[in-house]
């Protein structure tokens, strides 16, 4: 038998492990985190703080194709979900917006125009993008806090190196930027709802996005 405890991580560990979501009423987001196909990638926990607006971030799956994204769309309205932007081609792709019943704000997206196959439920990637005033100011302050850059693009987008084989990932991109891709106004206030996770925590990034401490798992002798 092989016991599992937290282990201090090294550099390339430091990344972002878990991300919970704050709801009002965190049994009916589960509900629709289960429902929508989410749930074993998201926390839920309880909280009353005052949100209003745009909260600066979004939650954006990677999936194979255009069937893909449309069931997941499909299971997060039939949810209770409400449409942002319909899912539609692009340059990009194909992929939709929805806001669940809680007030986030969930992606579903593929770089596929056409699909290969049927519809697989799969998410590829969890991007947590978060929308911030100074990209440069909050790639640093991650990268003080031991995160390591994997792509970035001046001032405007930059992405963290994930250590697992967990399709989570980190991302910054600018705050209206992103407001417009979502088809919100930018303006919010209060908090964010969300709070991040991994060894780089306790702390609090310059944009008020909240991270907690989570050590990774490694497998020990028992």
């Amino acid at each position: 038998m092989r016991a599992m405890t937290a282990t201090t991580p090294s550099p390339a560990a430091t990344s972002l492990t878990t991300v919970t979501l704050e709801a009002a009423d965190p049994e009916a987001a589960h509900r629709f985190h289960t429902a929508f196909g989410v749930a074993e990638h998201v926390r839920v926990r309880p909280s009353t703080a005052d949100s209003t607006g745009f909260r600066g971030f979004t939650l954006a799956l990677t999936v194979s194709g255009p069937a893909t994204v449309d069931g997941f769309l499909d299971a997060a309205v039939s949810a209770g979900a409400t449409v942002l932007k319909p899912a539609a081609k692009s340059l990009w792709g194909y992929g939709g917006v929805v806001q669940a019943p809680d007030g986030t704000i969930w992606k579903v997206a593929t770089s596929a125009k056409r699909d290969t196959g049927p519809a697989t439920g799969r998410i590829d990637e969890l991007v947590v993008l978060l929308g911030v005033e100074d990209v440069k100011a909050v790639r640093r302050c991650y990268v003080e806090r031991g995160l390591t850059v994997a792509k970035s693009f001046g001032g405007t987008y930059a992405e963290f190196a994930s250590a697992g084989s967990g399709p989570l990932k980190l991302a910054v991109y600018k705050r209206r930027a992103l407001a417009k891709d979502l088809g919100v106004p930018a303006e919010g206030a209060g908090s964010h709802r969300v709070v991040l996770g991994g060894a780089a925590g306790p702390f609090t990034d310059p944009d008020g996005f909240v991270w907690e401490t989570v050590l990774p798992l490694t497998a020990t002798p028992s």
